[in-house]
């Protein structure tokens, strides 16, 4: 039997060393892992016989830390302001360093010492965590950017130790040009081992804070839950913590309050706000009977609610799981950035002594070639590649949970890009997947009259043909006794003195594209009543924006061809299938593929499960069952057909975003190095590209952030 462990992993500083602990985490038996640099976890399916602690014990012996999640997100603010001190630190010994070696006419004498004085604190306090990783890899037999970054500065500020020292550059009235390629004649690098490093410090800085902002999305959806409730114990009330509610337990949800848990309504009736959850700004009618969901906000009546699910059960943590497991996936492109992430640590440093080797023997100079080999050493680094995927899917999934949408992983994103046609469920998904009067045909009675004793009749009936007509009948309805209901057939009673029989039976010129009852009173037909699934009303608008994402859509329905034709005809959908049992669908979707479409489905019932998890895509619509949900790659909190709009347009700007980082990523380091080989590259200008490089990926991915629904 296996599970799944997930742990916090720190001291990761580079896509190389979330690729270290992955491979030594795949090495036990039976172990799958995924290490993501982004968001700092590992998470690891594995067998019964290995614990979390086992799991640790890797981790630390491969030179990181690793503990297991905390209950509750855990803001490290101690963490980021030491390196916000130590960036400030620097940056005001760096900036007379840099000034002092880029304009020669300010050069007094003895500026070279000045410049140590103000490297020396940058090189060693500043670079600390850089030397201190690089020992850490060096232990373990392994390197990562740090020991590139570690090799360069130290490289640089002991060559110009060495010059001030035991050559001739510490002599007064020494003076160089700067230059942005690789100098010649140059005897000390002072502001390229100062400069590099506050650029680089500069670089992890912004890059933490914009990591920390690619994850608003989903600690905004962590938080939005209660945090105390009141429940009702033998009519007296009291003030609990929400952790502390159990299913069964009444609890009160006053105007203005969020409900503390999912339950079903006891008493009362209301509005409430699931914007926050759902991303759906309409107000959703509540009353005793109906489902409601923890973290929404009653906007209206005072309410009494039943406590169904509680804790990890609920549908907020529900969703908070998916995204965060959403999250750890890889795309194609990004398991080849990793591989090529994994060894590129030391084929740089072979290349860097290459360069070093070349330079010496083309009687170029130890000064050129001691430029260049440090400049390839700091602009090989591999962190925007590592931080290409994960961050673009921290910010995607986050905002997709905003707006009611769930991705499961990369490979969702990836098929959306793939998809041609998209079949469509229709109850519950083009439809409300409620039933609704849809006319009275009146007999030996007036309209008004037919409906309110057919009403007074239904309303205690569970039925949906029984609540549609009852709720059509309005309140006020006069009592009714003896109420028996027969399956199958319809529901009896007396009103008023009278025996009222609702049961099937339909006009002699009755539509096929509707479900009939006749109402009679003492053996008298009264009338009829039509009733049908209402067609959502943005449905016509999503099937539109469907197509004009190239998708071209399908109605699969058990329904009736007449309903099934009124729907399509409804909403715009050209092709139909109808009277296909649970089986079919299956059959539907595999008969398209067979003719080389990539088939979207769109579903939410427990008939749709088989289909959603054939199709290539599964898209299952959140207030619908939790078996279809599970079967499905993107689930619509929303329950409305748009959010499959939405969720397609998401998933392939999120897809694009990842591609161009990706780019962005791989054509850095394909022009850097060789530049930086070719000695055209000053250190400290490739420490600032270097450095800017990682920023860049965090920030395209953060545009996700402004993602808006096209309704």
């Amino acid at each position: 039997m296996e599970r799944v462990i997930e742990l916090e992993i720190g001291g990761m500083t580079c896509a190389a060393c979330a690729n270290r602990i992955e491979k030594k985490l795949n090495r036990m038996d039976g172990v799958v892992a995924t290490v993501n640099y982004a968001t700092e976890k590992a998470r690891a399916t594995v067998p019964a016989t290995y614990s979390a602690a086992d799991l640790i014990a890797v981790v630390e012996k491969t030179g990181y830390t690793a503990a297991e999640p905390t209950p509750e997100p855990v803001v490290a603010t101690s963490t980021r302001d030491t390196l916000r001190d130590r960036l400030l630190i620097s940056a005001v010994l760096s900036v007379p360093v840099i000034v002092l070696a880029m304009v020669p006419a300010w050069q007094f004498d003895y500026w070279q010492w000045l410049s140590l004085t103000f490297a020396a604190p940058v090189v060693v306090y500043g670079g600390w965590p850089f030397h201190r990783s690089a020992l850490v890899n060096l232990r373990h037999g392994a390197a990562s950017m740090d020991t590139l970054v570690s090799m360069g500065t130290l490289a640089a500020f002991l060559w110009s130790l060495w010059a001030l020292f035991l050559g001739d550059a510490g002599m007064p009235g020494m003076s160089h040009p700067f230059s942005l390629t690789a100098r010649e004649g140059d005897s000390i690098y002072l502001e390229a081992a100062a400069g590099v490093t506050t650029f680089l410090l500069a670089g992890r800085y912004l890059e933490a804070r914009a990591k920390r902002h690619a994850g608003d999305a989903l600690r905004s959806l962590l938080s939005l839950g209660a945090k105390h409730v009141t429940i009702l114990e033998n009519g007296a009330e009291r003030v609990i913590p929400a952790a502390d509610l159990t299913p069964g337990v009444l609890f009160l949800v006053r105007p203005g309050e969020k409900v503390a848990t999912d339950g079903v309504v006891e008493e009362g009736s209301s509005a409430l706000d699931v914007s926050l959850l759902t991303g759906e700004s309409v107000p959703v009618e509540v009353r005793p009977g109906d489902p409601v969901t923890g973290a929404t906000i009653n906007a209206g009546g005072r309410l009494i609610v039943r406590a169904t699910r509680v804790g990890a059960d609920t549908q907020l943590a529900q969703m908070a799981r998916l995204v965060e497991e959403a999250q750890n996936g890889k795309a194609a492109v990004q398991r080849l950035a990793d591989r090529i992430s994994g060894v590129f640590v030391p084929v740089v440093i072979a290349l860097a002594i290459g360069t070093l080797g070349y330079w010496i023997g083309t009687g170029e100079g130890t000064a050129t070639a001691f430029t260049a080999a440090v400049a390839v050493l700091i602009i090989a680094c591999p962190c925007a590649l590592g931080l290409a995927t994960p961050t673009a899917l921290l910010v995607g999934t986050g905002r997709g949970a905003q707006l009611g949408i769930l991705i499961r992983g990369v490979e969702a994103l990836e098929s959306t890009r793939r998809v041609d046609t998209v079949v469509l469920d229709k109850t519950g998904t083009v439809t409300t997947g409620r039933m609704t009067v849809a006319s009275v045909v009146p007999g030996a009675s007036s309209a008004d009259e037919l409906l309110r004793l057919a009403g007074a009749v239904e309303v205690a009936s569970e039925h949906p043909i029984g609540r549609a007509i009852a709720e059509a009948a309005g309140r006020d309805l006069p009592a009714v006794s003896g109420f028996r209901a027969t399956a199958g057939v319809g529901v009896r009673g007396t009103v008023e003195g009278r025996k009222i029989v609702v049961a099937a039976g339909a006009p002699a010129d009755a539509d096929d594209a509707s479900t009939w009852v006749s109402v009679t009173a003492d053996g008298t037909v009264l009338g009829w009543i039509a009733l049908a699934d209402s067609v959502r009303p943005t449905s016509a608008a999503a099937v539109t924006a469907l197509r004009r994402l190239g998708l071209t859509p399908m109605l699969v329905t058990g329904d009736s061809p007449a309903v099934a034709a009124r729907v399509a005809a409804a909403v715009g959908i050209a092709e139909v299938e109808a009277g296909v049992l649970p089986a079919g669908k299956v059959d539907v979707v595999k008969q398209l593929q067979a003719r080389g479409r990539s088939v979207a489905m769109v579903g939410d019932g427990v008939n749709d499960a088989a289909a959603l998890a054939q199709s290539d895509l599964g898209l299952a619509m959140g207030a619908g069952t939790d078996v279809a949900i599970q079967a499905s790659d993107l689930t619509l909190v929303r329950g409305d057909l748009t959010a499959a709009v939405d969720a397609v347009r998401l998933s392939r700007r999120t897809l694009g975003i990842i591609r161009g980082n990706l780019f962005w990523a791989f054509a850095y380091n394909v022009a850097g190095l060789p530049l930086a080989a070719a000695g055209l590259l000053n250190p400290m200008i490739a420490g600032a590209a270097m450095a800017f490089s990682s920023v860049f990926v965090v920030l395209n991915s953060l545009r996700l952030r402004g993602f808006r629904s096209a309704f």
